[in-house]
């Protein structure tokens, strides 16, 4: 078990990775924090004006859960509210694994929903996001993820 979790988040890190780099180049990544299930950090690369990667790095409050990690394709929707600062709302699938001090790791799929907010001229975005989750192995369970967050843009 504990080489299925290392096999796990080694690849979980190459596919992450992978996909980032084939959009590097004049693209805005953000950095920041998620507060809920997981707690950590959350980060988000733009590939478009309409769709981003984002990933989550966290505890979890799930008895005996050390790790969450999750990976996400987002597809943006904006204009509904018509605003000069933007609002958008966010969906996509991703994939998320939980690590466990009990030999129980989880990994599933998700399916996330949410919204930000960018207040004009600024290089912060304000988030919230529910995430219902199915996991796969090692055995079927369905759960939820959710948090609402705040993440700081460096390009």
């Amino acid at each position: 078990m504990e080489n299925l979790k290392k096999l796990l988040i080694i690849s979980f890190i190459c596919v992450t990775f992978s996909i980032s780099n084939n959009y590097s180049q004049n693209k805005s990544f953000g950095i920041g924090i998620i507060l809920g299930e997981p707690t950590g950090l959350s980060g988000k690369y733009w590939t478009s004006d309409i769709s981003a990667f984002d990933f989550g790095l966290g505890y979890s409050f799930e008895k005996n859960t050390n790790l969450h990690l999750h990976g996400d394709y987002l597809f943006h929707i904006d204009g509904i509210i018509k605003t000069s600062e933007r609002l958008s709302i966010y969906y996509g699938p991703g994939i998320r694994l939980k690590l466990r001090e009990d030999n129980n790791s989880r990994l599933g799929v998700r399916g996330v929903l949410g919204g930000f907010w960018i207040p004009r001229g600024s290089i912060v975005d304000v988030f919230v996001e529910i995430a219902p989750v199915m996991d796969l192995v090692p055995s079927t369970k369905f759960s939820f993820d959710g948090g609402i967050g705040v993440r700081f843009f460096l390009n």
